[in-house]
């Protein structure tokens, strides 16, 4: 189900994936089976998202970002693709870093996911996170910025 308020520029949906009120589904992206976006969530050019995805109220995901199967990204994640965002903007490709978001990741309430970095399989990330650096499979990191805390 697609809902009618939601702005579709992609044609690439996978079969039984749910769009929510007030979403933007920007051009070029690949959203797998099975997935749930939720009410205004940004989704921006070129991501890639697998099957099974979660995306909660409120997220922004940004273009240079790929995720992989079954990951839940909690209401209000942010993820970056500038690591030194400044106007004016002549040319920011030197600046730009995609993110690697393995499967089974899960990142929790209005956290940040900074650019260029790796969430391996499995990570945990704790409500309001900043996310700086790439995990390790299957750790539990939380904080400002955010530290290994634990194994699952």
């Amino acid at each position: 189900m697609i809902h009618k308020t939601a702005i579709i520029e992609s044609d690439n949906i996978g079969e039984g994936t749910n769009i929510w009120a007030n979403s933007h589904i920007s051009k070029e992206v690949k959203i797998g089976k099975s997935c749930t976006i939720g009410e205004n969530v940004y989704i921006g050019k070129g991501v890639i998202i697998g099957d099974r995805c979660r995306i909660q109220n409120g997220a922004l995901i940004y273009e240079g970002v790929t995720m992989g199967n079954d990951v839940f990204i909690a209401p209000g994640v942010v993820t970056t693709n500038d690591i030194f965002p400044e106007l004016p903007v002549e040319d920011w490709t030197e600046r730009f870093r995609e993110t690697i978001i393995q499967d089974n990741v899960s990142i929790g309430a209005n956290s940040t996911i900074v650019c260029g970095i790796t969430l391996e399989k499995g990570t945990m990330i704790g409500a309001g996170s900043v996310v700086t650096k790439s995990t390790k499979a299957d750790g539990v990191y939380y904080g400002n910025p955010a530290k290994f805390k634990r194994w699952k």
